[in-house]
């Protein structure tokens, strides 16, 4: 796990990929609980994931920060 990119994510970062609708992102309501699932959004489906399988996600998926469709830049 990257604890850089973990700490991106709980500051509200989104990483992703527009030309593949990829998405990773802690929605604000994640913020502060002991164990936060950050959301996957591929193509229209979500799925939930633990931050530290998130942070590996953004690295496997080679994800940047960027801007979500709906959300901007940051999720919260």
């Amino acid at each position: 796990m990257s604890k850089v990119i973990a700490e991106k994510l709980s500051a509200g970062y989104i990483f992703g990929d527009a030309d593949n609708e990829e998405y990773i992102y802690l929605p604000g309501g994640e913020v502060g609980v002991d164990n936060p699932l950050c959301v996957l959004e591929r193509q229209g489906s979500k799925e939930d994931l633990p931050l530290e399988e998130a942070s590996d996600m953004v690295q496997h998926l080679s994800l940047r920060p960027c801007s979500h469709p709906l959300l901007g830049k940051r999720s919260f």
